[in-house]
């Protein structure tokens, strides 16, 4: 039986009061600081493609798709079957940072998907399992070439939970009781239009923004030393889905090539056709100096890695290692995600879904007012839920109701379709479907998503 046939064979179901005894085991015993599964409060099975099952066999939408990890899916056929053959195959399952044929095949797979001036002088250095270990060897690297310590990110950013990533990260929530994070970082405003940090908006936001940061990077009393690095998502995830413009980006890549300060990019959840470009920064037609890598990459399986230009590549051997960096089964996996992305277009097919995915959410937010703003690209939307009846402000926002956003998401999920939020008082709905998704799976999920939200106000 091949993989195909079995995904599409019938399993015995447990039964409802048997699913609600694992979820209850589950979360008596697990840690209080568990997330996602708090909002999906039920036992998931089994996935295919877009879809997921739960143990009393209930079928939903998914449009989290494990943060954005899964592009190809729950299962997909041709990912699954490569690992099934390499697991029958007698290969090493891990490696260390040992060549391997694994390796060598994942590593040539990658390097045609990377912009080809910037692949042209790439170094790698394979890290952990998670997205936080690439953006710690990218603090490590930078400081080492540099000599420097300071390093610059932006308000709402996200790069993960470890000590060095935490303190880059924006949400204050799991900062609030740790003490001794990274010191000597620094945070500058991210150009988000709908809530600007300027109180002005569009292009004379970005240009206001542009200014302050090359004045304060030019003033010999601004306290803060030349940096190593400059860190930045060219779309916002976790902090509510916010893209910056290419426009913006081109004067942030001007301004640290300029003052020489290393321009690192966390593609970690829109790298691989998320945003309808293989990688969101290409639609600025910039360069950086190094991209932080994961999700994706490895094909639903744990993985992530620091891309750099060679000329950085002055740390010594054993300055970043970890075991499981070797990870053969995600570099199997992960090549063979990458071969479907090229064979089945799906970068070009996320550009296509994510033009009409924002036409429908905004024509959504024409007849529901409490979406008070809608923006994406690709397939990674987010739709910021806001008071009904509250006063906006002079640039037309009103505040954020991160209790009706979470409201909704139950609502959602009651009808079928997992969705996440996010973004300042969590009243972001996130959408970050497989790019697999079907364009009747896209309608169907604009019909919950309306019907949760008439649900949650009548409520």
């Amino acid at each position: 039986m091949n993989v195909t046939e079995r995904l599409n064979t019938p399993v015995s179901h447990q039964n409802t009061d048997d699913g609600q005894q694992m979820y209850d085991f589950v979360k008596a015993r697990e840690s209080s600081a568990r997330t996602y599964a708090n909002a999906i409060d039920t036992v998931i099975e089994r996935g295919h493609l877009a879809q997921v099952f739960d143990t009393s066999g209930r079928e939903y939408l998914d449009c989290l798709s494990c943060a954005g990890t899964l592009a190809t899916g729950h299962n997909h056929p041709q990912v699954q079957q490569k690992v099934i053959e390499f697991l029958q195959s007698g290969h090493v399952a891990q490696a260390l940072d040992i060549t391997t044929p694994t390796k060598y095949r994942f590593l040539q797979k990658l390097l045609e998907c990377l912009p080809p001036d910037f692949a042209r002088h790439v170094r790698f250095q394979s890290c952990g399992p998670s997205g936080a270990d690439a953006v710690e060897a990218a603090l490590k690297l930078f400081k080492t070439a540099t000599g420097r310590r300071t390093v610059l990110a932006f308000h709402g950013a996200y790069h993960g939970m470890t000590a060095g990533t935490l303190a880059l990260t924006g949400n204050l929530t799991a900062k609030r009781h740790v003490a001794s994070l990274m010191p000597d970082v620094h945070f500058l405003p991210y150009p988000y239009a709908y809530r600007c940090p300027f109180g002005v908006g569009g292009e004379r936001a970005e240009d206001i923004s542009l200014a302050y940061i090359e004045r304060m990077l030019s003033d010999p009393e601004s306290g803060i030393t030349q940096p190593a690095a400059m860190i930045v998502e060219a779309v916002q995830g976790e902090g509510g889905v916010i893209p910056a413009s290419a426009r913006w980006l081109r004067g942030l890549r001007d301004i640290t090539a300029r003052l020489d300060i290393p321009l690192i990019i966390d593609e970690i959840q829109t790298g691989f056709g998320r945003t309808g470009d293989m990688f969101a920064f290409e639609h600025a037609g910039i360069e950086p100096d190094a991209i932080v890598i994961s999700k994706a990459v490895g094909g639903g399986y744990p993985l992530s890695l620091l891309l750099y230009h060679e000329k950085y590549d002055t740390w010594q051997a054993g300055a970043h290692a970890g075991t499981f960096r070797g990870n053969q089964i995600a570099m199997v996996a992960g090549a063979a995600a990458l071969e479907v992305i090229q064979s089945e277009q799906l970068v070009a097919r996320a550009r296509a879904h994510g033009e009409k995915l924002g036409a429908a959410l905004r024509g959504l937010a024409e007849r529901q007012p409490v979406i008070g703003d809608v923006r994406g690209r690709g397939l990674m939307w987010g739709v910021e839920i806001v008071r009904p009846g509250a006063a906006a402000d002079a640039l037309g926002s009103r505040p954020a109701d991160g209790g009706l956003a979470r409201a909704i998401k139950k609502r959602c999920l009651a009808n079928g379709l997992i969705i996440e939020t996010g973004g300042r008082h969590s009243a972001v709905l996130r959408l970050l479907p497989p790019l697999v998704i079907t364009e009747a799976q896209l309608d169907e999920a604009m019909d919950k998503l309306e019907r949760s939200i008439r649900e949650a106000l009548q409520s």
